[in-house]
């Protein structure tokens, strides 16, 4: 797995005289990646490197070229493409004026995490790796790529990586004489505690002082399936006082509160339920570890697991490592070693089955290893910070003004245990009430329209998938489109045909074509028809519209089947009717997705 062995005497002089200084920078959308950083620099610490952990968003990309050991993080959104956090330093690296010795100087490796249910896995972290290699960097240890889909998920490639890394590290940066790697025990917490008085004054909250976000007033929350569905989906507006502006693709950014009656149950198994008020300030003391977004500095521990770190979240290894040293109970220690252990397929079966399979929560491990007694100081080395969640906005601000909608399925499961699961941003949105006003963010998204009014847009959007093909639908209707196609897929027609009759208005104008493939209505035992089946029914429509107009496909919804199926439906009308080989019918769907005329938004 190394790389190293071609550094030679020259590179070993260069490295013994620099400081054991190592950046690491990561690029995330749902803080994975994030995470995955985290664990990287505590691990480093064993071999006494001090590590920056940085977003590469809040980078300046033009000081790397000074960094003479970087470690990458990076997450795959979409079909393949880079985190939004990536955007600035890639482009910098794609500049064609560089010269092919710029990081000559500098030694790096890249980890990846991706998903290999989509084809393109891990594919900026390949680009990276490659992009630096032809700018002179040298790459120390080969690039690893965690796999959601494996039974541990990232881990299951990450901690051999590490392990791969440390021992590189070691060769390359030999530690000083006298000096061996810091010995294996309890970490430090990252931050540590001073109690407050009862009367102490709180500082302004730091979400509400963020100039990206803005302060949003429920307008509607209305459920839009039928009440006899099983699957409940919202449709919320939200009014603005700001004169917020955002383009169709665009996401909205909501920081979720947990539920207040969860709080007090889980602070009571904690042992906390006495304490939970008592306010403390917070001090940043391990500066290699990140803390979550918008952290006060003076906080209670009710407020921490409301708002700030979630305890509802299926605990990584690394939990179970670090709850081993709060462990006294004799067979809970002897279970936790074992989950810990990184020998063999057994070992690592019986965390999956334990864990990940049935997808138990912290809370829910916390409450059967009783006799662990967590200090409060290591909450945020145990539990992973409350994510803000992102949702594509399923509106046009010309149509709407100072206003956003949305389109959002309710989470809710039962998981294989039979335990019923609820989302925590969704329930928290659910709950929501007209006049209930919410901070909201706003992020630019991956959907960019053409302007000519000749150019076709094709959206194919089932399930909640519709959401932003309701933006792109109002804004060309808006700006004079006539020549916009709709495929939208849902289950039953009169249950889960969300904002039918906005599409059937549009349609009956001549604004819109719209096809609907309602799966489940056909007799039994008649084969289901999906949006791709409806596409390759018009296949040489599709042909006319995406080949001979060069119009835009966009497709959104659930990454399973159906983004690559569409992909497929695509490819054979190019070369059905574009009268095109296979291979270069391929070629033309990649081309395509290059010049940006095919642009996918799915989630899995």
């Amino acid at each position: 797995m190394s790389t190293h062995g071609d550094h030679g005497t020259a590179e070993d002089d260069k490295h013994s005289s620099v400081p054991r200084e190592l950046l690491i920078l990561y690029a995330t959308e749902t803080g994975t990646a994030e995470e995955t950083a985290d664990r990287i620099a505590r691990e480093c610490r064993r071999v006494r490197f001090h590590c920056r952990v940085q977003s590469m968003d809040t980078y300046s990309p033009e000081t790397l070229i000074s960094e003479h050991l970087v470690v990458f993080v990076v997450s795959t959104t979409g079909w393949g493409a880079e985190p939004r956090a990536m955007t600035s330093l890639w482009n910098m690296l794609l500049r064609s004026d560089l010269p092919d010795d710029l990081f000559e100087d500098m030694d790096f490796c890249v980890f990846g995490l991706g998903d290999t249910a989509y084809e393109k896995f891990c594919w900026p972290a390949k680009k990276l790796s490659r992009r630096m290699q032809s700018l002179g960097g040298h790459e120390i240890c080969s690039r690893g790529e965690g796999d959601e889909q494996h039974r541990l998920g990232m881990d299951g490639a990450l901690d051999p990586w590490i392990e791969c890394l440390l021992e590189v590290l070691i060769q390359l940066y030999p530690l000083p004489h006298q000096q061996d790697n810091v010995p294996t025990g309890r970490p430090p917490s990252r931050v540590s505690f001073s109690n407050l008085a009862s009367d102490a004054l709180l500082n302004p909250d730091p979400l509400d002082e963020d100039t990206k976000f803005h302060t949003a007033s429920v307008k509607c929350n209305r459920r839009i399936t039928a009440e006899d569905w099983f699957q409940d989906v919202r449709h919320f507006e939200f009014s603005f006082e700001d004169d917020i502006k955002y383009n169709p693709g665009d996401v909205a950014v909501i920081h979720p509160c947990a539920a207040a009656s969860e709080v007090d149950s889980f602070l009571v198994t904690m042992g906390w339920a006495n304490v939970a008020d008592d306010f403390f300030t917070i001090e940043h003391t391990m500066l290699d570890q990140t803390l979550p977004d918008h952290l006060p500095t003076i906080v209670s521990l009710r407020i921490l697991f409301t708002r700030y770190l979630d305890f509802n979240a299926v605990p990584r290894r690394s939990f179970f490592r670090l709850l081993r040293y709060f462990t006294t109970d004799e067979l809970e220690c002897e279970k936790l070693d074992d989950f810990v252990s990184i020998e063999g397929a057994d070992v690592q079966d019986e965390l999956y089955d334990y864990c990940q399979r049935v997808k138990r929560t912290t809370w829910e491990v916390l409450s059967e290893f009783r006799s662990a007694r967590i200090p409060r100081e290591y909450v945020f080395d145990l539990f992973p910070p409350l994510r803000p969640r992102e949702f594509s906005i399923a509106s046009s601000i010309e149509l709407h003004p100072r206003e956003i909608h949305l389109c959002i399925a309710i989470v809710r499961y039962r998981t294989k245990l039979k335990i019923h699961r609820k989302g925590v941003c969704t329930s928290y949105l659910s709950g929501l009430k007209s006049g209930d006003t919410l901070r909201i963010g706003l992020r630019k998204g991956f959907i960019s329209l053409p302007t000519d009014l000749n150019t076709p847009v094709v959206c194919v959007g089932p399930g909640t998938g519709i959401a932003p093909m309701r933006a792109v639908i109002e804004q060309r209707i808006h700006e004079g489109h006539t020549n916009t196609t709709l495929y939208f897929g849902c289950r039953s027609a009169h249950k889960d045909q969300h904002y039918h009759s906005e599409w059937e208005s549009h349609a009956e104008e001549h604004k819109l074509r719209y096809h609907v493939a309602c799966s489940r209505d056909g007799p039994e035992g008649v084969k289901r028809t999906y949006v791709q089946d409806l596409m390759k029914r018009d296949a040489q429509h599709i042909w006319t519209m995406l080949g001979q107009q060069r119009g835009i496909l966009i497709i959104s919804g659930s990454s399973n089947k159906m983004p690559a199926a569409v992909r497929e439906v695509v490819r054979g009308a190019v070369e059905r009717f574009g009268r095109k080989s296979n291979a270069e019918a391929v070629e033309y769907v990649a081309a395509m997705e290059r010049e940006g005329r095919l642009i996918e938004e799915c989630w899995s």
